[in-house]
């Protein structure tokens, strides 16, 4: 059982009250889901919850962080998922007062309306400039 299936169960056991846990399988991590609603992401043994402006304080007072991944370009910040208080796993009732203040924030968020993706202006082509070729002296 790998890192991130044992963090997992403890999730499971935890919320098993609050309705079904399931986990499945992204980008090298696991997305877990609470009756259908993604939450969480399991990444290299580590929980990171879904934050809101309300609930994102509490992470910062506890010295959590954002998750990052790295990119082809460097690594990338998601403001909007936070590493979960090791502290925490230990013990059941306040991870799931904090699992369900997440789920709170992901159900808020699935309730806004889609931000408006504009795609990128269309740059229009110049007419190349005409270079004069250089006479050959001879």
């Amino acid at each position: 059982m790998s890192a991130n299936d044992e963090i997992l169960e403890i999730l499971k056991d935890a919320l098993s009250r609050a309705g079904s846990v399931r986990g499945r399988c992204m980008f090298g991590g696991v997305g877990v889901y609470l009756d259908g609603i993604f939450f969480a992401i399991i990444d290299d043994g580590a929980i990171y919850l879904k934050t809101s402006d309300e609930t994102r304080p509490r992470f910062a007072a506890e010295g959590s962080r954002a998750f990052s991944y790295m990119t082809k370009n460097g690594r990338a910040e998601l403001h909007s998922y936070w590493l979960l208080p090791d502290r925490l796993l230990d013990d059941a009732e306040e991870l799931r007062d904090w699992a369900s203040g997440s789920v709170a924030a992901a159900k808020h968020a699935a309730s806004q309306p889609k931000r408006k993706v504009t795609p990128a202006r269309a740059v229009k082509a110049r007419p190349a400039k005409r270079i004069a070729k250089p006479k050959n002296k001879r």
